[in-house]
């Protein structure tokens, strides 16, 4: 099948020409994002490749339907992006990658935890200026704390099951319970109960129009005041302008990310040498208690593989008309 690739870096193409050995796809790789303005590039290809920030709207998937495309093949696991109900009544397969590596991002989050908790990020900046003092640096033991896992399916166990390892009690948040994270001792609670009586609140639900804003100006309220807020899954599960109004009040006491909901008009870019206009995200920045990560947590090199070769395969079974269980709908 010929597949454009769009939103691709490097690794993107390396990744996917080492796995493409064995499907022997034609595979044709572009650096823009697909948009309405960019769907032209997508003419006479069968198949899309997108990412988490490419716009898979009405207007875009009527334009790649016009000149041939008939799937859109998602190298994650998020969907969000895509209007759905547009894509079936074209005719349009979706495909997705649900699982690639849950323990890089559970991983992440941990480390996004360590660096607000331990000032790691303020002690490297110290000791290559020679400044070994130790004010402004305390921290505290994660042992004995209480955390909040919202969201508890492939990514959030793996992120329970880590935490339970540093000696943490664990509650949790969702929809449908986890046997897994049961076996850890884990109690679930309602979303207020959870964020009154945790230490550390880590977000591994997906954006979806119940959970859009689930950490909004009236859930903060229910937060334990100096809490911690990690979040490793998607920007739209946090009002970002409330997140700042908690941090000012010190009603929230740390706030790590590896995502934002403006993402699409900053990550995966360099943008040193100009002037961001996104005045949200330069606010949140200046806080000494934020640390804010350029969705990355997906980003190890056995994720990559696992990305492309799923991909790649889901891509193959619907060539061959073959059922694929990574389908979003089924014609």
């Amino acid at each position: 099948m010929k597949i454009a690739f769009f939103s691709t870096k490097p690794y993107d193409k390396a990744s996917f020409s080492a796995a493409n050995e064995i499907y022997n796809h034609e595979l044709v790789f572009f650096e823009p994002r697909l948009t309405p303005d960019t769907a032209t590039l997508a003419q006479n290809f069968s198949a899309v490749c997108v990412f988490i920030n490419d716009d898979v709207n009405e207007t875009t998937l009527r334009a790649i339907a016009a000149t041939g495309t008939r799937l859109v093949a998602l190298r994650c696991a998020g969907f969000n992006n895509v209007d759905l109900k547009t894509a079936q009544e074209l005719g349009i397969q979706v495909v997705r990658v649900p699982a690639y590596s849950p323990y890089a991002v559970a991983e992440h989050a941990m480390g996004l935890i360590l660096m607000l908790n331990r000032k790691l990020y303020r002690a490297y900046n110290r000791v290559r200026e020679d400044n070994f003092a130790l004010n402004g640096l305390l921290g505290f033991d994660i042992h004995g704390k209480t955390v909040g896992v919202v969201g508890t399916g492939k990514i959030g166990q793996c992120f329970a099951q880590i935490i339970h390892g540093f000696g943490a009690q664990l509650v949790a948040y969702d929809v449908k319970e986890n046997p897994e994270v049961l076996k850890l001792g884990t109690e679930y609670l309602d979303l207020p109960d959870l964020l009154s009586r945790s230490d550390i609140v880590s977000l591994h639900c997906p954006l979806i129009p119940a959970t859009h804003h689930i950490i909004n100006a009236t859930s903060l309220q229910h937060l334990k005041p100096g809490a911690m807020l990690i979040n490793t899954s998607r920007g739209g599960l946090v009002d970002t302008r409330a997140v700042i109004d908690a941090l000012k009040t010190g009603q929230l006491g740390y706030f790590g990310a590896d995502v934002y909901e403006q993402e699409k008009d900053l990550f995966f870019e360099d943008y040193s040498d100009r002037v961001i206009q996104d005045d949200t995200f330069q606010l949140l920045q200046s806080f000494s208690n934020v640390v804010v990560t350029a969705h990355q947590a997906f980003f190890t090199q056995e994720a990559l593989d696992n990305i492309a070769k799923t991909t790649l395969s889901n891509v193959t079974d619907i060539a061959a008309n073959k059922p694929c269980e990574n389908a979003l709908w089924r014609p």
